[in-house]
């Protein structure tokens, strides 16, 4: 029996696209906001994700014209139990009521905002995330956030087998590796066909889509 391969080994990353201007309808987006808490963005946090701050100011100015052209924001938020069996693999975090489940203040909920508590890493199991979409009638979700690969891809992975767009700003999401970056952003566009962008080129000025 072979023995298992170590060391750093070179692999092609395939190519992507992104694009520089998005313009989604208002009326049927919603901005989703993954995980930023204390714990995974602030540098005292349990499992801090170094990138992560540096996605800060792309998210806040996307929530800024979100919010501004009336579209929904909603942000999760891991929260845990004590002795959550997550814990074993990760270690404690982000427990519930605590500093560390609470959102970043410099991305802090404004009021309309709805917030989804999880337990898992998928946002959408045991939430009513899916519901809230549903009454908001919305048919795209842009995926932003923490981490990449593992929450913020669940994220995106679920909205997509749910029937929505997804629409993936790559600067608005941080990751624990480039490696890891780059498999969320693989999965994204070629498994579930989302649109990666830039936050700053994403417009929430569309035409509003017809009917009630």
């Amino acid at each position: 029996m072979r023995g298992a391969m170590s060391g750093p080994r070179r692999i092609l990353v395939p190519e992507h696209s992104v694009s520089e201007e998005v313009r989604l309808d208002p009326g049927t987006s919603a901005v989703l906001v993954v995980d930023m808490q204390n714990d995974f963005v602030d540098p005292r946090g349990r499992l801090f994700v170094p990138s992560a701050p540096s996605t800060v100011p792309a998210i806040r100015s996307l929530l800024e014209r979100a919010r501004a052209s009336g579209v929904p924001v909603i942000y999760t938020q891991d929260w845990h139990l004590p002795d959550d069996p997550e814990f074993k693999i990760w270690g404690e975090h982000a427990v519930a009521g605590t500093w560390g489940s609470e959102v970043v203040p410099e991305l802090a909920p404004a009021g309309g905002d709805l917030i989804v508590r999880k337990q898992t890493i998928d946002p959408f199991y045991g939430t009513p995330l899916d519901h809230y979409l549903r009454l908001l009638r919305v048919d795209t979700v842009v995926v932003t956030g923490t981490v990449a690969n593992i929450c913020v891809l669940e994220a995106a992975s679920g909205a997509s087998v749910r029937g929505y767009n997804v629409v993936y700003p790559v600067d608005a999401v941080s990751a624990l590796s480039e490696f890891d970056a780059e498999v969320a952003i693989r999965q994204v566009e070629f498994v579930h066909r989302g649109i990666l962008a830039r936050a700053g080129g994403i417009r929430f000025d569309a035409p509003r889509r017809a009917g009630p």
